[in-house]
């Protein structure tokens, strides 16, 4: 295991009711700003709730941040924000709607441009503290410092990373009315925050391997109960709970990570729109296929511990005998894939570029893209633009 230092300073408020708790969290004097998505809060009772729990305040309304936040979007809030002499930020949605006002915590007091924050982080100066109500799991976005944003005139999606939300309120009813689609991307999201952690480099760390795992057996368990029945609480509390435990740092002290899925995935988003999490469903198991000799002992040990795909089980294809040969290992991590890629599709996910419409000319920008910024990614630092071309051609048709 590697050194490490880990601290997380979110306080997490979890569970029925705890929305109210809000005028109990933000202090009284605060000049509160309320950043949300689309309107669906006011029609499933969440801004009723916030309304309630903070009757008798003051506050500033932003209304209209996207899945995949837009820097055009939010250069808006930011005005709105430095024309109120906001002190304090409250995010009310999914974790778009947290990333986006992560960004503008970052420039209500800083003087460069938003995009220009994104892409150089060190220009961050003075951040308003902010916290959020979070509704849609996913992105962990609730209890870590990351965030994704986009910019239309460019066409390009870049992470980059200020602060942890002061406290963030999860309460499982919020999801209830949740569209299936957004459902599938974010348990498919969450699986590959774990994955993106996990899938690296064996014997790092039995602990974080066993919580890794723990998360990514759960969400495997427990879609089916949700695709049954949204409203089924302990189910969603558990989808909800693995969300933010999937990226806030525990799974991924003193190891190895990749991130490679969710860069090529960025690109594509950017290009065509796609929901994020449909991206990773497509981009993962090519990843793997490709990377398949470099991740072959971490594919077995997830293959059995996730799947149960051992070296004498006849039911996973793999056939039987000792389990020693290298034929019985590239048919277990294939099997393995198989499973990761069987699972992305009962969610109702797509799997392959071409079911999007996505074909060569957008694989081929995105390898020029790379070879023109200089990317190199993975755990490994040897996915470059011709070898994110050849995964994306693995998984084109």
């Amino acid at each position: 295991m590697k050194n490490f230092t880990f601290q997380n300073k979110t306080k997490l408020i979890f569970g029925r009711g705890t929305i109210a708790r809000l005028a109990d969290e933000i202090p009284a004097s605060a000049r509160l700003m309320i950043t949300f998505g689309g309107g669906s809060m006011r029609h499933n009772g969440v801004y009723d709730q916030v309304a309630a729990a903070l009757k008798g305040r003051q506050w500033v309304e932003f209304w209209g941040i996207e899945p995949n936040p837009r820097v055009e979007t939010l250069r808006e809030a930011v005005a709105l924000g430095k024309e109120h002499g906001v002190d304090f930020l409250l995010a009310v949605g999914g974790g778009s709607v947290a990333d986006g006002t992560k960004l503008i915590a970052s420039a209500i007091r800083n003087e460069a441009d938003p995009w220009t924050i994104v892409r150089n982080p060190s220009l961050i100066g003075e951040m308003i503290p902010l916290a959020t109500v979070m509704t849609l799991p996913a992105t962990g976005s609730e209890m870590n410092a990351g965030a994704v944003i986009s910019n239309d005139q460019t066409t390009e999606k870049f992470a980059f990373y200020s602060q942890n939300p002061v406290f963030s309120i999860l309460d499982p009813e919020t999801t209830f009315s949740l569209p299936d689609n957004q459902i599938a991307y974010g348990i498919c999201d969450t699986f590959v925050h774990v994955m993106e952690q996990y899938m690296t480099t064996a014997g790092q760390s039995p602990l974080m391997d066993r919580w890794a795992e723990g998360i990514m057996l759960t969400l495997v368990e427990t879609a089916p109960k949700i695709r049954a029945d949204k409203r089924n609480y302990d189910a969603m509390a558990d989808y909800m709970l693995s969300a933010t435990m999937g990226l806030n740092g525990f799974v991924g002290m003193g190891v190895e990570q990749d991130w490679a899925t969710h860069s090529i995935g960025h690109e594509l988003t950017a290009l065509h729109g796609i929901s994020h999490g449909q991206t990773l469903a497509i981009v993962l198991p090519a990843l793997l296929r490709v990377l398949r000799d470099q991740k072959m002992s971490k594919l077995l040990q997830y293959g059995e511990r996730v799947w149960g795909i051992g070296a004498a089980d006849e039911g996973s294809g793999c056939g039987g005998g000792s389990g020693t040969s290298a034929g019985d290992f590239e048919r277990r991590a294939e099997a393995a894939i198989v499973k990761t890629e069987e699972f992305f599709r009962s969610l109702g996910l797509a799997t392959r570029l071409a079911e999007l419409g996505v074909g060569e000319e957008t694989i081929a920008e995105i390898e020029r893209r790379f070879r023109e910024r200089g990317t190199v990614i993975g755990e490994g630092r040897n996915i470059d633009g011709a070898k994110a071309a050849e995964i994306l051609r693995v998984c084109e048709r």
